[in-house]
């Protein structure tokens, strides 16, 4: 059984999730956002091999919010219970991510992104700590 916080928690994050795939995404094709992104180093768009690396990002936020959500049992219930360690591993992820943010020389992403993986950090570490039907 799966607590409200817990569904609330994994759509948040999935809901953050999509946000930073899009904005990864376009990267990819060419937005000229290079100062929200890579320590603000780039004022335009990123050169190919960095935006070779958006593609990385944007599968990694699907990865995990897939398994945000299985662990959350709202995909395949089935492998809510054996997605319980690997949640842990987005929340390193995310905790990574918001020390990272803390610390980027650009003041846009201490703006626009350290609030973001703040609360996908937050949220996943709510749906890594929930119940589990089978644990």
């Amino acid at each position: 059984m799966t607590s409200r916080a817990t569904t609330r928690a994994a759509t948040i994050f999935t809901a953050l999730a999509v946000i930073v795939g899009a904005f990864q995404l376009a990267l990819l094709v060419g937005a000229p956002w290079g100062f929200l992104t890579w320590g603000g180093r780039i004022p335009g768009r990123l050169p190919a091999s960095m935006r070779a690396a958006a593609v990385v990002s944007a599968l990694l936020m699907v990865g995990f919010a897939l398994l945000v959500r299985a662990r959350a049992g709202l995909v395949t219930p089935a492998w809510q219970a054996r997605a319980r360690r690997p949640a842990w591993f987005v929340v390193a992820y995310c905790a990574v991510g918001v020390v990272a943010n803390a610390v980027t020389p650009s003041p846009w992403e201490r703006i626009v992104w350290l609030p973001v993986v703040s609360a996908m950090l937050f949220c996943s570490l709510v749906v890594a700590r929930g119940e589990s039907g089978r644990s």
